[in-house]
């Protein structure tokens, strides 16, 4: 990271919980989301310093083209812990978090799956199955979600009607392969300005 980005302030925190985390993992419809760094967020109130009581967890595989400040700073009411928009960006609060020791809520629901398989996907259904109602609802235009899909051969996804403030490629097509491999679906050329890795890869062979 500090090789290719010598410029750009960040600060790493390691996900120490993978091994434990494995072992909690049941199979799901695609491999993928087996990785134990999928759930690294429900570990965010441990890795994290203590000091940090609100974090935005977003996907990899985002661009936030909005003030993420607007996102940071929505009101969770009613003691909520975290606020998310359908199929997830999050806003967490990680004193609330903490108090109510929500890690272990959810890896017990991972054992309840590992025996029984109550679910199909990921690290999502466990969040879901925690927190049920209590999610404090955040615009839509927050996760412009499965831009990324192309489960059907040759299927391209448009973005949804209205405001956009974060675009996801959720789904199994990630913009910078199909860049890279000159079979780029359209909005994926939204993503090709804010590629810093591939930008400096081509600055480089000019």
């Amino acid at each position: 990271m500090k090789s290719t980005f010598p410029n750009l302030p960040f600060t790493i925190y390691p996900f120490e919980n993978e091994e434990k985390v494995k072992r909690m993992i049941s199979y799901s419809i695609r491999p993928a989301l087996e990785d134990p760094l999928n759930y690294a967020r429900i570990y965010l109130a441990e890795i994290l310093d203590s000091c940090i009581h609100r974090v935005v967890y977003i996907d990899s595989d985002t661009i936030v083209v909005d003030d993420i400040q607007k996102l940071f700073s929505i009101t969770l009411t009613d003691s909520r812990v975290i606020g998310a928009p359908e199929y997830w960006v999050m806003v967490m609060d990680l004193g609330r978090w903490r108090d109510g020791d929500y890690t272990t809520k959810i890896e017990e629901w991972m054992e309840v799956q590992k025996k029984r398989r109550i679910y199909e996907l990921g690290s999502l259904p466990p969040f879901m199955l925690v927190f049920g109602g209590e999610i404090e609802g955040i615009d839509h235009r927050w996760n412009q979600h499965g831009l990324g899909g192309d489960n059907v051969v040759n299927s391209c996804r448009s973005l949804h009607p209205g405001r956009v403030s974060l675009l996801h490629w959720s789904g199994k097509g990630k913009p910078w392969v199909r860049l890279d491999e000159g079979r780029a679906c359209p909005v994926d050329y939204l993503w090709a300005p804010y590629d810093l890795y591939r930008l400096q890869r081509f600055s480089r062979q000019l």
